[in-house]
């Protein structure tokens, strides 16, 4: 069951997009279930590349879903839809059903619960805190989006943390809004404090009252949220979360690559070895008669990776170790290769 340095119970990939963070993430997962640990990938890339990657289709959204991988251990996949994993919460924490349909009956709750500015973010946070709690898995592989909205997610904890413990919650939870004939009432009290035209013709009385009920209604949630949130932030600090940072080849992608270190560990995060991936080969000195412009092409990409490659070394000096994964012919399409892969990388991290 051993994964070398990257031995860890929650293994989180990170980096910037069109790296193949997915592909690895997925073949980590088969040959961790290979090695005999009950292993889930999960997946908040919007793009959900992992459903292709490991052959499930839409249920993973629903549920974690098995891939019948004939490996001694279990893989199970699971792809995040914000929308009904809030919809799961509000079921599960809800006081009673009829708190429940208030919350999912509420208009700000149904028209923009699904895309608020975050909330993929925050949905991740909860979906990582059940599985963890659950204790099924030996082992679970994290697939993230690209740098911004991946940073978004390791923020989203402490911003979940403010935002509840904020004065907007304070407010909306007040009682003077219940008094003098409840919410529906709260336009004529607002107007006479001199902001219902102004409230009205920025966002709308309408959105107001719904805003309101819907903070309102889901008050018996926030402590939940509360607790879970600061577990989860300490679950991505613990000995046993490591993170994989995956970048492409080429000088172009040090200062994302840089960048995206230094905000791991500024955050007190545990970085693992750097994954510089898609690495073109090295090509010889071109017969002087050659006229192939594409063999040309393809040894200055290869010159151009190992001059990226020497230069990540020098800067990250002593703070990991890194493995150059070979640029394939053709991406993994079956289990097969991408079983080829994961045991690639592990054996460049032995």
């Amino acid at each position: 069951m051993s994964f070398g340095v990257i031995d860890r119970r929650l293994l989180v990939v990170v980096g910037s997009g069109g790296v193949g963070k997915t592909t690895l993430a997925a073949a980590l997962g088969l040959e961790s279930a290979r090695r005999g640990a009950n292993t889930l990938v999960m997946t908040f890339d919007p793009s959900l590349r992992l459903k292709d990657a490991l052959g499930v289709g839409e249920a993973a959204r629903e549920r974690p879903v098995r891939v019948e991988a004939g490996v001694a251990g279990r893989l199970d996949v699971a792809l995040l839809d914000a929308k009904r994993t809030f919809d799961h919460l509000i079921e599960s924490y809800a006081p009673d059903d009829a708190a429940a349909e208030r919350i999912q009956g509420n208009r700000f709750y149904r028209d923009l619960s699904g895309s608020l500015a975050g909330i993929l973010e925050y949905m991740a946070v909860e979906r990582l805190f059940e599985v963890s709690r659950d204790g099924s898995y030996d082992r679970i592989i994290l697939d993230t989006p690209p740098t911004r909205q991946a940073l978004d997610f390791l923020e989203a904890p402490d911003r979940m943390v403010q935002f509840l413990d904020s004065g907007a919650i304070r407010l909306a939870l007040n009682p003077w809004w219940e008094r003098g004939g409840g919410i529906r009432r709260a336009p004529m009290r607002l107007a006479a404090k001199g902001v219902e035209g102004l409230l009205d013709r920025i966002i709308g009385l309408g959105l107001v009252r719904d805003i309101l009920e819907f903070f309102r209604a889901f008050g018996p949630l926030y402590g939940g949220f509360r607790e879970r949130a600061a577990e989860v932030r300490v679950l991505l600090r613990d000995p046993q979360t490591l993170f994989l940072l995956v970048s492409g080849p080429g000088p172009d992608r040090i200062p994302d690559t840089l960048f995206f270190a230094r905000k791991l560990l500024e955050a007190g995060h545990r970085l693992g070895p750097l994954v510089v991936n898609q690495v073109h080969p090295r090509v010889g000195p071109l017969p002087a008669a050659s006229t192939s412009e594409g063999l040309a092409l393809f040894r200055f990409l290869g010159e151009r990776d190992h001059r990226g490659l020497a230069e990540l070394r020098r800067l990250l000096g002593s703070v990991g170790r890194m493995a150059a994964m070979p640029l394939e012919p053709a991406p993994p399409t079956d289990l097969t290769s991408l079983g080829a892969l994961g045991r690639a990388l592990l054996d460049q991290l032995a």
